[in-house]
Order: structure tokens, then sequence, then C-alpha cells
């Protein structure tokens, strides 16, 4: 069998649909499955082996150019082609992700127009592409790229699947009149894929509803990561001083004010305790981030930034430092990886009951789950977590082997095979 796998790079940025798609990429590859994965607008960034090997498609550069200039898209290719290089777009982009969805409506609208709009001739490249590739099987890897899927369509005979993966958050991001424009286009656009893949029940009823789509046409493969590369462990003891940990990218979301505000109930009762926290922070969401460090400021220096970071180690490392984890999001999560990634490292967890996290507290067993937005819920959740040391360790050798046993590279592998082989 042989997967192409057409992935959205994230500018810079680590984004958690491209790593998933490059883990499932590893995942296959060592199970004997051929897989292709295709990068489109700029490089992917990953923290493993990178498993992208063709050139990239609609690069940035050249994907704005098109949009916003009808002389460039007459220039002969050879003339534009050179922006497509990696390195000039990791260049271009770097410092200024951008992927605010406020400001990319007009594009979106112009992506969605497939073979009508300006990004007609890179729809073509691709389709060329994969028809020279002959995979068995294509997936896109999210609803907003589909309006190349006509033009592969032409060239490509076999089943095109869509991974759904978060893409409610960006369509709700758009502003008038794009957003309904684009919603227009992308529900006829998205009932032309053979079926869609989720990581949750959850996201499957969610999106099925959200684009009008047939709940048999989709197919729930498991979130997964690789176990090996984390090797934190359950801890028997809190640290001192004890620290509560947040990962995930800081937007308002994700819902860090929320626990900001739980930390600092519980700042009485335990006074050293600190709130340590990672993630990626765009230029976009510096107005909100100055928010939280200003409702924070009653911490002092308990409240710690440490930024994105750069590697798998570091990241792993500034996980090993804390005694439990949470991230208190508002909106509806589809995958979690930050979860998975916390209770491989044995960390408990503490999460709000909605969205996918009910299912991943399920097949783990390595949390709690509290009342979504709702800082008081979320702080006796934690406190429950804190003062009961046999609790603590159970949730976290709970969750240290549920990840294991369920969200592993070889059940992600296994699972696709299955699915994938009966079509």
């Amino acid at each position: 069998m042989h997967l192409a796998i057409i992935t959205a790079g994230g500018a810079g940025m680590f984004c958690g649909s491209c790593m998933h798609d490059n883990t499932w990429a590893r995942a296959l590859h060592g199970a004997g499955v051929e897989v292709s994965l295709i990068p489109l607008y700029t490089p992917i960034r990953v923290d493993e082996e990178n498993q992208t090997s063709s050139p990239i498609f609609f690069g940035g550069i050249n994907t704005y150019l098109n949009d916003r200039s009808a002389i460039w898209r007459t220039l002969p290719r050879f003339l534009t082609r050179w922006l497509d290089s990696p390195g000039i777009i990791q260049r271009a982009t770097r410092g200024a992700v951008g992927n605010d969805a406020a400001e990319l409506g007009s594009m979106t609208v112009s992506m969605l127009e497939g073979e009508q709009g300006p990004h007609r001739r890179a729809g073509e490249e691709l389709a060329e592409y994969i028809f020279r590739l002959k995979p068995d099987l294509v997936c896109f890897s999210n609803t907003l790229l589909s309006g190349a899927l006509q033009t592969v369509r032409k060239r490509y005979q076999g089943p095109v699947y869509c991974v759904l993966q978060g893409d409610d958050v960006f369509l709700d991001g758009l502003i008038e009149p794009y957003r309904r424009q684009v919603m227009s286009q992308l529900v006829e656009r998205a009932a032309g894929f053979d079926g869609y893949i989720v990581h949750s029940r959850f996201y499957r009823d969610y999106m099925s509803a959200y684009l009008s789509l047939p709940q048999e046409k989709f197919l729930e493969l498991p979130l997964a990561i690789d176990c090996e590369k984390h090797d934190g462990q359950p801890k028997t003891c809190l640290g001192q001083p004890p620290a509560i940990g947040y990962f995930a990218r800081i937007c308002a979301e994700k819902g860090l004010d929320l626990l900001v505000k739980s930390v600092l109930i519980l700042k009485n009762e335990f006074p050293e305790i600190r709130l340590r926290v990672g993630g990626y922070l765009g230029q976009q969401h510096q107005g909100y981030f100055e928010t939280v460090c200003q409702l924070a400021k009653p911490l002092g220096a308990a409240f710690e930034y440490i930024g994105s970071p750069p590697g798998h180690a570091e990241k792993v490392s500034f996980l090993k430092s804390l005694d439990l984890f949470s991230v208190p999001a508002r909106f509806q999560e589809p995958k979690g990886l930050y979860v998975l990634e916390a209770l491989a490292n044995g960390l408990p967890v503490v999460l709000p009951d909605h969205a996918a996290f009910p299912e991943l507290i399920q097949s783990t067993g390595g949390g709690l789950l509290t009342e979504t937005e709702n800082p008081d819920s979320l702080a006796s959740s934690l406190r429950q977590v804190l003062l009961d040391s046999d609790l603590r360790y159970a949730l976290a050798q709970a969750g240290y082997a549920g990840v294991r046993r369920n969200h592993n590279l070889s059940s992600l592998a296994e699972a696709t095979k299955r699915a994938f082989e009966k079509l």
C-alpha cells in the first residue's frame, strides 16, 4: 500500500496537525507501508525526524503573490519557482507567522475557488505530481485544501480522504463577509471527498453536523505519539516547590487565563506553588498573553513562561519538571497531543469535561475532568490531586501505561492498515 499525505506547513511554528501527520507517516513507515508526505505552503516544523521528501506545493510566497497580483499569475513558472525553495520560504516567514484567520479571509476564499481561482496552476502542479507518484490512496490534512480536489481528481482516479483536525477553529475566526463565502464553498468542496478521518468520536459528530457530512463516511484512527522518546516517570512525591504546568499554544482558546485564575485560588493553601508555562506565542496573541501576565502578577516569580522549546529534548525536560498538568481549553479540542505527551512523562492531568478530553481520559485513565471554563471547579480538581498522594500516583501510573497501550505508533499504524486495506 502506498499512501500520500498532503500536509500544510505551519510557517515556522510547531503545528499539532502537521506534527501528527509526520508521526503518522513515521508509524506507517515502521510498519512497512510506503508513505509520501507532501508539504504545502511552507516546510513543516517537527521535533522528530522529518518525513517530507517532495517539493513544496502551493509555496507560501507565490500563493500570496498569486492571490494579490494578476500580473504575477501570468509570469512564466521558471521566473517564480525559486520562491518555492524551503530556505527562501523559511527566511520570509521567520518571526512573523501569517496564520491569523482574521487576516486570511480573502486568500481562503481564493484557495477554495480551485480551477476558477488564482491558484489554478499550483493545483495542476500538485495533481501532476500525485499522478506520477501513483499512490493507492491520498489524504488531505484539512478541508481548507479542498480547492485543489477537483483538479487532483482529473489526474488521479483513486480514493481521496480528508483528515479533520481543527478546521472549525480557523473557520470560526474568519471575519465577515469572508466566513460566509468560505463556508458556502467549503460545504460543497468537502462533500467531494470519499471519506473523512478523525481522532475522536466527539469530532466525528461535531464536524458531521458542522459541514453536513454523512457519519458513515468517517473513519476514527487513534491519536499517537512516539512513547520511546518520552522518558519521564510517575512521581511518588510532589516537587519542592510543587509545579503545575501548561504546554500548548498561547491563545485564548487554550485557556491559560483560566489556569492562572485557578492557581491564584490555590495560592493561599499552597503558598509555594508554581505555574510553569510553555508553548508557541504568535504575534496575533501577544495582547492576550499580556493580559495573562497582568492577571498572574500576584504570583510573582512563581509564574514562569519558558517560550516554545526548540526541540524534543527541551520539551521533555520541561514536562519532567512538573508535578501536574492542565490545559483548560475552552474551544472544541479535536485532538490534544499535549495531553498524550504529559501522560507519557508520568504526569497526572486535569482537563475540561468536553470535546475530545473525556475520550482521552477514558482511554488512558490518567486524569480528572473538571467543569469547562470554571476556574473554581478547576482549582478544586487540582487541589484534590495535589493533596491526595495515592490518587496522584495512581493517575500518573495509569496514564503512563495507557498512552503506551492505546496511543503508540504501532496502534496507529495497525488501525490505519486495517481501515485502508478495506478500501
